[in-house]
């Protein structure tokens, strides 16, 4: 007996839907961004910090779903473009602390409109764009937890 699936048309594949409107959503933050001078990556760094500042590396990461050694160079070019301060946190010297520069923190107002931006170009409502958000953590998670 036979049971192999067969091939979905990558059209029709969730996968490639997924992996295309992630490069279609980069693309539509590409031109908000460069016009800050930031990266996406770099602008989720200032998200979260703006959220709660002077987190650390491991924070950071379990926050962004990245690892410490994909995180670290990401903030050690931040650092150089003045827009955090990294340090070894007094109480366990393991532990590597980010803080916002005031640089970090004035680019929140300059970011101020991204946001609306995005939800503008989905053509979604903000209630819609968050049901699917929600689908799409539940889908994560669940892939993860498999």
């Amino acid at each position: 007996m036979d049971t192999k699936t067969p091939a979905l048309p990558i059209a029709e594949m969730i996968c490639f839907s997924l992996y295309s409107a992630t490069h279609a959503m980069q693309h539509a933050y590409k031109p908000l961004l460069e016009a800050l001078g930031l990266t996406y990556p770099q602008y989720l760094v200032l998200v979260a910090l703006w959220a709660e500042n002077g987190q650390t590396v491991g924070q950071l990461g379990q926050a962004l779903q990245l690892e410490s050694n994909t995180l670290t160079p990401l903030l050690k070019r931040m650092q150089a473009q003045g827009l955090v301060l990294r340090a070894r946190d007094t109480k366990d010297e393991r532990q590597v602390r980010v803080r916002l520069t005031e640089a970090g923190r004035e680019m929140q107002s300059r970011a101020a409109a991204i946001p609306g931006c995005i939800l503008e170009r989905s053509g979604m409502t903000l209630a819609a764009l968050m049901a699917l958000r929600d689908q799409v953590n539940g889908l994560r998670d669940q892939l993860r937890a498999g």
